[in-house]
């Protein structure tokens, strides 16, 4: 819930399910969200567009335009959150959906408190960078990566690196703590919340596309490095 005064957060719910959508809705405008709902994936292009949302819900299911390709799309243009809904089994769709910018994702059927709670919990997690201090001004190097913690960018040799909001909190987390080896769920613990619930290896895919736009071979890693039975570290570059 918003405290007073704030400004509702909007959130997009995207389902050709129209009493699901409606449903969804109903349960995020009681939690104190602004929300509003698109059936089709031209529509859901069209709304981001238009409403500029803090977090869209996104079924991948949809007909004609699919999920997959309205967020590959919606990542051409807003850096908002993206939940995405997927059928129990369909793990090829939910590893694409997260290889192409999805933050998190949630397996059909859920409860829809679960729904809202794992809203809430990307929510809580800043959108826009905070103002600098002197001491955030600083930049992170290693090697040829360079990393701007407070403006939230990356460089590879002084080439802009252009990454979702979650792999830049992860790279964020790893970076801040060079020498420490982090567990998948410390990375979730920091960058999601204590209290998200699923499938760790969420971690994986993330790290597997920040990797990619790093190019870094991870069986000669310059940048993330595995650590066998723990987890992640930043490399030296």
């Amino acid at each position: 819930m918003n405290s007073e005064g704030a400004q509702p957060t909007k959130v997009l719910v995207v389902d050709d399910e129209r009493a699901l959508a409606a449903v969804i809705a109903s349960y995020l405008t009681r939690a104190g969200h602004q929300v509003s709902q698109a059936h089709t994936g031209p529509e859901a292009l069209d709304q981001a567009r238009a409403e500029d949302p803090d977090v869209i819900v996104l079924d991948l299911g949809l007909p004609g335009l699919d999920g997959i390709e309205v967020c590959r799309q919606i990542r051409t243009f807003s850096d908002c959150y993206i939940l995405i809904l997927t059928a129990r089994g369909d793990e090829v769709d939910r590893l694409i959906g997260l290889s192409v910018g999805a933050d998190d994702y949630l397996t059909k059927p859920f409860s829809n408190r679960e729904l809202v709670a794992r809203v809430q919990t990307v929510l809580r997690r800043p959108r826009r960078p905070p103002a600098a201090t002197p001491a955030m001004e600083e930049h992170r190097v290693f090697g040829d990566l360079r990393i701007d913690a407070a403006g939230h960018e990356v460089w590879i040799a002084d080439h802009p690196v252009a990454l979702t909001r979650t792999e830049f909190d992860i790279l964020d987390v790893l970076s801040a703590q060079p020498r420490v080896a982090l567990s998948r769920r410390q990375l979730i613990d920091t960058v999601w919340d204590t209290a998200w619930v699923g499938d760790e290896h969420v971690v994986d895919v993330h790290v597997a596309n920040l990797r990619k736009k790093l190019d870094d071979d991870p069986t000669e890693p310059r940048y993330i490095t595995t650590i066998r039975g723990v987890g992640y570290r930043m490399g030296r570059g």
